[in-house]
C-alpha cells in the first residue's frame, strides 16, 4: 500500500474553514427562522379568514373540518392542515388580532408554543409577556408549560428589596425583574419539620431544576461556600454568578418566617463577598434570603437601611398528598421491613436533626456542619452522650 504524503497546510486554511463553517451554520438558523415565521403568519392569515367567514356567513365546526379536508387533498405533502389545527388557527388569531404583534414577537416562536399560549393563557398581556420570556430565555415547550404552570407571571418581578436605592440604573431594573417574589420547589418531596441542612441538600440533589426556577443566568459557584472573616469562618448556603448582572449572588435559605436579623447577617456576607471575591468589573454583589415566609412591612423596615442590595422572597414547596392517596403509600415501617437501609437513614437524620435542636439549644451555631463536627462541639462543652464512643469504635472498625 502507497502511503500518499501529508497536504502540506496553507496559509489561512484553518481559521478559514471555521469561519464557513460558523457562516453556514448561521445562515441554516437564519433560514429556519425564517421559515417558522412565514408558516405562523400563514396560519394566522388563515385564522382571520376563518373569523371573518364565521362573523359573516356563520360558519360552524363542521365548515372547518371540511376545509381541513379539502386543504389536506389539495397538499398531502404538508402537515398541519387538519381541522383540529385549523380551530387553534382560529384561536390563535382571535387570541392576537394585532398583525404588527405577530409578526415581531409570537412569529418567532414555534407553533407548538403558541398553541400552548393560547390553550393556557387568556390574559394578553400575560400571554404576550410570557411568549417574550420564552424568546428571550430558549424555552422549550416543556419548560413553557411548567413556567405557566407555575405561575411565573405573577411571581416575577414582586419581591421586596432595596434595589432601587442600593444598585444604579440600569441593573436595578434589571435585577428586580429577576428575583421573584416567591419560588417554586415542587420538584422536592420535604415534610413540614425539614431543616435548612436538608432543604439546601434536597436543592442541591435538583440543581437543575432549581436553576430553571431561579431563571436565566445563573451560574452556581457552590455550596456552603467559605469565607474567612477576622480569623472566624463563615459559610454561605448557595453562591451564584448573575451572567447579564455581572455580579454575585448570595442565596440565604430560612425554614422559618422572616426575621429582621436576618437581614443583618446577609449585609455582613455581602461586604465579606464584594471584598474577597468580587473583581473590579463585577457589579455589586446580591443577596437573596428565602423564607417560609414574611410580613412585607417587617421586611421593608429591615431593608430600608440596608447598605446592600439585597431582597426577600418566599418558596413554596409540593403540597401535601390528598387523604385518600396517603392510605395507599407503604408507612415508614413497611419500607423498612423491605429496605433495611432506609431504616439506618431515617435514624440518621433524626440524630442529626436533636443533635442541632441540643447546640441551637446552648447557643451554638450548626450551620453547614455534619453529625462529626455536632459531636466535637458537645464534646468542648463537656457533654457526654450515651453510646457515643461505642458508636464511634464501631464505625472506625
Amino acid at each position: 500500500m502507497v502511503s500518499l504524503p501529508p497536504t502540506p497546510e496553507l496559509n489561512g486554511y484553518t481559521a478559514l474553514l471555521s469561519e464557513l463553517k460558523e457562516r453556514i451554520r448561521a445562515a441554516r438558523l437564519r433560514a429556519a427562522v425564517a421559515v417558522n415565521q412565514e408558516l405562523i403568519l400563514l396560519y394566522w392569515s388563515i385564522g382571520q379568514d376563518i373569523l371573518v367567514r364565521q362573523a359573516s356567513e356563520g360558519w360552524g365546526a363542521r365548515v372547518i373540518d371540511r376545509l381541513g379536508d379539502d386543504l389536506r387533498r389539495a397538499f398531502p405533502d404538508m402537515t398541519g392542515l387538519s381541522g383540529r389545527n385549523l380551530k387553534y388557527m382560529r384561536a390563535f388569531a382571535e387570541a392576537y388580532p394585532d398583525q404588527e404583534i405577530v409578526q415581531q414577537v409570537v412569529a418567532r416562536l414555534p407553533w407548538g408554543h403558541n398553541v400552548r399560549l393560547v390553550e393556557t393563557v387568556k390574559g394578553p398581556a400575560e400571554r404576550l409577556w410570557y411568549a417574550r420570556q420564552a424568546i428571550e430565555q430558549g424555552w422549550s415547550r416543556n419548560v413553557l408549560v411548567h413556567q405557566i404552570e407555575s405561575g411565573l407571571y405573577h411571581r416575577q418581578g414582586n419581591a421586596i428589596t432595596n434595589f432601587e436605592r442600593t444598585l444604579p440604573l440600569p441593573q436595578s431594573e434589571l435585577a428586580r425583574e429577576l428575583i421573584k417574589d416567591s419560588y417554586s420547589f415542587d420538584f422536592l418531596a420535604l415534610g413540614p419539620d425539614m431543616s435548612e441542612r436538608e432543604l439546601e441538600r434536597s436543592l442541591l440533589d435538583h440543581l437543575r431544576s432549581l436553576i430553571l426556577e431561579l431563571g436565566k443566568g445563573f451560574a452556581f459557584v457552590g455550596s456552603q461556600y467559605p469565607l474567612q472573616v477576622g480569623d472566624q469562618d463563615y459559610y454561605l448556603d448557595l453562591l451564584f454568578y448573575h451572567l447579564r448582572l455581572r455580579c454575585f449572588v448570595v442565596l440565604e435559605l430560612k425554614i422559618e418566617d422572616f426575621k429582621p436579623e436576618f437581614a443583618g447577617k446577609m449585609n455582613f456576607y455581602l461586604s465579606a463577598v464584594d471584598d474577597q471575591l468580587r473583581h473590579q468589573t463585577d457589579g455589586p454583589s446580591i443577596g437573596i434570603i428565602l423564607c417560609k415566609g414574611k410580613n412585607a412591612v417587617v421586611v421593608e423596615y429591615a431593608l430600608r437601611d440596608s447598605a446592600k442590595p439585597m431582597g426577600v422572597a418566599e418558596y413554596r414547596l409540593s403540597p401535601s398528598l390528598p387523604i385518600q392517596l396517603q392510605g395507599n403509600l407503604p408507612t415508614a415501617e413497611e419500607l423498612a421491613r423491605e429496605f433495611p437501609l432506609m431504616s439506618a437513614v431515617k435514624l440518621r437524620i433524626e440524630i442529626e436533626r436533636e443533635l442541632r435542636f441540643l447546640l441551637q439549644a446552648r447557643g451554638r451555631s450548626t450551620g453547614g456542619i455534619g453529625i462529626g463536627p455536632m459531636l466535637q462541639e458537645l464534646d468542648l462543652d463537656g457533654i457526654a452522650l450515651e453510646g457515643v464512643d461505642e458508636s464511634r469504635s464501631r464505625c472506625r472498625r
